[in-house]
C-alpha cells in the first residue's frame, strides 16, 4: 500500500506541475502557439479516450461485471463534469472582460479549476487501487489532457485581471488540489472497500465527455482535409499510446 501512495502523490504532484507550463507560451508566436495546440488538444482526445475504454473500463467490468450500477456512475460522471463546466461558463460569459482589477470570472475560473483538479486526484488515486499500471496510464491520460489546459487557463487569468506572476502562482495552487484529491482517495479507500469501482465508473464519464463534448468540437473548427487527417491519426496515435501502456499490465 505505500507503494500505492508514493506513486499517486508522485503522479499527482507531476500533472500539478504541468499548471507552470503557462510561463513558457509567453515567448511563442500566437499563430504557432494555435498551431501546435489543435494538435496536443487531438492527442489529448485520444489518451483520454484510450484510457476509458482500454484501461478503466475493462478493470471495472472484469471485477464486478457491467451492472446497471456502474452504467448509472458512469452516466453520473458525464453529468458531474456536464454541470461543473456549466458552472464555469455562465460565470464567463456573465462578467465583463477588461480593466486592470480581477474580475469575479477569474476567481470562478480558479475555483471550477480547482475542483476539476480535486477530481483528477481522486481519479489517479482510485486508478492506483487498482494497479500501478492503470495508475500510470489514467495519470497519462490526465497530463496529456492538462498541457492545452493549462494554457488556456492561464490565459483566463490574464484576460481576468491578474498579473503573470500572480496568475502562474495561483493556477499552481488550483492544479495542487489533484494532491489533496489522491490523499483523499486514498484514505477514504482504508474505510469504504472498493472505493475505486465508484470513482472510476464517474472517471470513464468524465473523459469521455471532455473527449466528446470540449477536446473534439474544438477539432471540428479546423475542417481543412490536411489538417483533418492529420488531426485523427494523432487521435489515433493517443489511444496507440494507452493501448502500448496495457503491455505493463
Amino acid at each position: 500500500m505505500s507503494e500505492v501512495w508514493i506513486y499517486s502523490l508522485l503522479s499527482v504532484f507531476f500533472v500539478s506541475l504541468i499548471s507552470l507550463i503557462g510561463i513558457l507560451t509567453l515567448s511563442i508566436k500566437v499563430n504557432l502557439l494555435k498551431k501546435v495546440l489543435i494538435y496536443l488538444v487531438s492527442f489529448a482526445a485520444g489518451t483520454l479516450l484510450g484510457d476509458a475504454f482500454l484501461h478503466l473500463l475493462p478493470e471495472v467490468v472484469e471485477k464486478n461485471g457491467l451492472t446497471l450500477e456502474i452504467s448509472l456512475t458512469l452516466l453520473g460522471g458525464i453529468i458531474l463534469f456536464f454541470s461543473l463546466e456549466k458552472l464555469v461558463y455562465w460565470h464567463h460569459y456573465h462578467m465583463p472582460f477588461g480593466g486592470s482589477h480581477v474580475h469575479p470570472f477569474a476567481i470562478m475560473n480558479l475555483v471550477g479549476d480547482g475542483f476539476h483538479n480535486f477530481l483528477d486526484g481522486l481519479i489517479i488515486g482510485a486508478s492506483y487501487l487498482i494497479s500501478i499500471p492503470v495508475g500510470i496510464a489514467t495519470t497519462s491520460a490526465v497530463a496529456f489532457h492538462e498541457i492545452p489546459q493549462e494554457i488556456g487557463e492561464f490565459g483566463v487569468l490574464i484576460n481576468g485581471g491578474f498579473s503573470k506572476t500572480r496568475a502562474l502562482v495561483m493556477n499552481f495552487l488550483s492544479a495542487l488540489m489533484a494532491v489533496i484529491g489522491a490523499i483523499v482517495s486514498l484514505t477514504l479507500n482504508s474505510y469504504t472497500e472498493n472505493l475505486e469501482f465508484f470513482i472510476i465508473p464517474l472517471a470513464i464519464g468524465g473523459f469521455v465527455y471532455i473527449a466528446g463534448s470540449d477536446l473534439i468540437p474544438e477539432l471540428h473548427k479546423h475542417p481543412k482535409i490536411k489538417e483533418s487527417l492529420l488531426q485523427l491519426a494523432i487521435i489515433i496515435a493517443g489511444i496507440l499510446v494507452m493501448a502500448v501502456l496495457l503491455l505493463l499490465e
